[in-house]
């Protein structure tokens, strides 16, 4: 079989490197994601590359070639190419010596089938060569492909123990890749050594989640995982319908055209809870942006306020977000389309002008002005000479208390 052909196989770039690296007249592979997404005709970003040459010679090659060489993994065999500005991962074929779930000590090997029997599922052990296009398949990848099965290579629960990290990359590639029931073995084995999450780092896990939350619809993986018992060990908290919330809040981005955000989807599957949501993001190291977003959410994602008061209240995405998430608004769409284009205004009063009225500076005109402000939101934010009756009547009830005193 051969991969399609394609304008990113012909890249000078790419030609650049392969030129460089051949071997006994044999070019390197391309590996992975690459062939995986290009079989699936879905656009091919970065390119890496496999080859038989350890990494002091993909080095010397690469140099004497012209082309900038970057120390990226060299310890597990990969060298980063920089060429015409575009970057290529090439790694050393090898063969794993250890591994205690985290990290593997490897040694360099020569041969493909060794190379391809250590990665994690049988579609991303597929290598097609540059020139002929020609795929190299050693363990069926190209059947599973084309069934949308994601496969563990070899012994599912071999595969996790090498790497606990693989239990949520399961759920994630079969959430972009897979169709129907996720693999009875996999989802064995997963189950099993969820706990082994643990001894990953917070770091690892947020990561792998904000991926998964990004694939088009992460909902039947959210709740496979949850069926499963995946989340037990880093988000305890999750809500108990985590995955029906999801599904919800998809087909709302559907219908509103609304673009995916890990953020908002995160929000659906955890409580509407502040305190809670801040403990969760110490605990997976969120962003501060992130963090800021998901509180927010939490306290204002069942609020009877209108979208416009919303996004005065916390800005126009953090509203339309809310608004996808709230149970309160069975007219969410036609409030998203309330703050489309709109523009939030700003309070049409300064203290400065309510001390012309005859305030005094101090406490008593922050007050007034706070006063004046929820009144006006409460009214959707009226013009002029609302404005001015509003501000008059907060002015005057401000001098009658401060002659009671």
């Amino acid at each position: 079989m051969l991969l399609p052909d394609a304008p990113w196989l012909h890249d000078a770039a790419l030609d650049h490197v392969v030129q460089a690296l051949k071997c006994d007249g044999q070019p390197p592979r391309i590996v992975g994601g690459a062939v995986r997404d290009a079989l699936l005709g879905i656009a091919v970003a970065d390119v890496d590359l496999a080859t038989p040459l350890v990494p002091d010679e993909v080095t010397r090659r690469l140099l004497a070639a012209g082309i900038k060489a970057i120390p990226t993994g060299i310890d597990h065999g990969t060298v980063t190419a920089v060429a015409d500005g575009r970057t290529f991962e090439i790694t050393t074929l090898r063969r794993d010596v250890s591994t205690d779930g985290r990290r593997a000590t490897v040694e360099f090997a020569t041969d493909w089938k060794d190379d391809a029997a250590r990665r994690d599922f049988t579609i991303n052990a597929l290598y097609a060569d540059p020139e002929s296009r020609e795929i190299f398949d050693y363990f069926d990848g190209l059947a599973d492909l084309e069934a949308r099965h994601v496969r563990f290579i070899g012994d599912a629960g071999q595969r996790i123990a090498e790497d606990h990290l693989r239990i949520l990359r399961l759920f994630r590639f079969h959430a972009r890749f897979g169709q129907g029931a996720i693999d009875g073995d996999a989802l064995t084995a997963a189950s099993a050594h969820a706990e082994k999450l643990m001894a990953l780092s917070r770091e690892r896990i947020a990561d792998e989640l904000r991926k998964l939350l990004s694939v088009p619809n992460p909902a039947p993986a959210v709740q496979s995982m949850l069926d499963a018992g995946i989340f037990a060990t880093f988000l305890p908290e999750i809500v108990a319908d985590a995955g029906q919330r999801l599904a919800m809040l998809v087909q709302r981005e559907t219908l509103s055209a609304t673009a995916p955000s890990v953020g908002r989807r995160l929000s659906a599957i955890l409580p509407a809870d502040a305190a809670s949501v801040e403990k969760i993001a110490a605990r997976l190291k969120l962003s501060n942006r992130l963090r800021t977003d998901l509180v927010q959410l939490a306290n204002h994602r069942q609020s009877p306020q209108s979208a416009r008061q919303l996004a005065y209240a916390i800005g126009i995405d953090n509203a339309r977000d809310a608004l996808l998430l709230g149970d309160l608004n069975n007219d969410w769409l036609d409030e998203i389309g309330s703050i489309s284009g709109w523009e939030v205004p700003e309070l049409p009063v300064k203290g400065g002008d309510l001390i012309a009225k005859g305030l005094h500076a101090g406490p008593v005109v922050a007050r007034t002005l706070q006063a004046i402000e929820r009144q006006w939101v409460d009214e959707a934010f009226p013009p002029e000479p609302r404005v001015t009756q509003i501000v008059d009547q907060s002015v005057a009830e401000a001098l009658r208390d401060e002659r009671k005193l």
